[in-house]
């Protein structure tokens, strides 16, 4: 009998770990990695910024699926995943993450998936004790309640202090093989990883998504106390909050400012219905408006935007503003330093 195993694979240490265990005691592993939208990874293949190594560019589930020869299946969820992240049953954790929710979603969606791969059941690289949110023993007990996993969800990494699953008391897995794994140290899964011959993935730094970066948090908690109750988000909302300087002019306006040559292209995509900002003779940032604005707003955004640009002194920059087909010229003095701070989110 062919053992077959859905593994939720982020490319990281802990999931890629998991899948080698699997893989080692002869099962079969179909990898599932879940497209949310709020990626680091992706949005920097995005901007695509000249001087980053490749490295910091690939899909580190593809990579990782690569390494351990076993198939992966992208899943994109991030239509789906914006009312979980505006309106979370169980809440943030410390920053803009619904972490607990989104961990229930993705495991509700392979649990659809095991008739597809004929999977016997689904594992995880959770570690016990290992996050703050999701990974204490009684969050895990919860999410495989809230997901009707309950008994065919492994944690190869911890399993040794977890309740035996089905797929061990079947025999489908030999418990002895797994680990005991907990708590917040990595070294046990570095020490494992090179025992295993696993010297490629990505060094932990919080993670993959803007939902745990405090910055991006900070956006994206003003978009939501601003917006207009009538307001749809939409991805592209989302989109823009991970790209640039965000200054709050008003209750109903925003300018977003481009840091580099990277972001001046990413916001330039977005121009279609917004009032955009650049310089006319010397370089400097790309930066949008959001909101309706009068002609006294989009002098100020015009000064920000001279505040930004290449140039010293406190001489008028003239600054193109346009909208659609409308094209204005403003010769804008750059703002002082010390009201941009006072308008800037992040």
């Amino acid at each position: 009998m062919i053992v077959t195993a859905l593994g939720l694979l982020s490319g990281g240490l802990d999931s890629t770990l998991a899948a080698k265990l699997m893989l080692d005691q002869g099962i079969r592993v179909q990898g599932l990695n879940f497209n949310t939208g709020f990626c680091i990874s992706d949005t920097r293949r995005q901007l695509k910024r000249r001087g980053r190594k490749e490295g910091t560019l690939r899909n580190e589930a593809l990579r990782a699926g690569s390494d351990l020869n076993i198939p992966i299946e992208i899943v994109d969820v991030s239509e789906e995943y914006l009312s979980i992240v505006t309106n979370p049953r169980w809440g943030y954790g410390k920053n803009a993450n619904p972490c607990l929710d989104c961990r229930i979603m993705m495991l509700r969606k392979a649990k659809a998936l095991m008739p597809k791969f004929e999977a016997q059941f689904v594992f995880t690289g959770e570690v016990l004790g290992q996050r703050p949110m999701t990974q204490k023993r009684f969050t895990l007990r919860q999410i495989e309640k809230q997901t009707d996993l309950d008994g065919y969800l492994l944690r190869p990494l911890s399993a040794l202090r977890l309740p035996e699953t089905e797929a061990e008391k079947s025999g489908l897995v030999d418990r002895q093989r797994l680990l005991g794994i907990a708590g917040r140290s990595r070294k046990p899964q570095f020490e494992l990883a090179k025992r295993l011959g696993i010297d490629e993935f990505p060094q932990p730094a919080g993670g993959c998504c803007f939902l745990t970066d405090p910055n991006y948090s900070r956006k994206f908690f003003d978009f939501n106390k601003y917006k207009a109750p009538d307001r749809q988000i939409n991805l592209e909302d989302f989109t823009l909050l991970k790209v640039g300087r965000h200054l709050r002019l008003s209750d109903h306006l925003k300018l977003i400012v481009g840091r580099d040559e990277a972001e001046n292209n990413f916001l330039e995509r977005y121009t279609l219905g917004r009032w955009a900002f650049s310089p006319v003779d010397i370089p400097g940032p790309t930066a949008l408006l959001e909101g309706s604005s009068s002609e006294q707003d989009r002098a100020l955004a015009a000064r920000i935007v001279a505040r930004y640009s290449d140039h010293e002194g406190r001489s008028p920059i003239r600054i193109q503003c346009q909208k659609d087909q409308e094209i204005i010229a403003i010769d804008a003095v750059p703002i002082e330093s010390d009201l941009t701070a006072q308008l800037l989110i992040n």
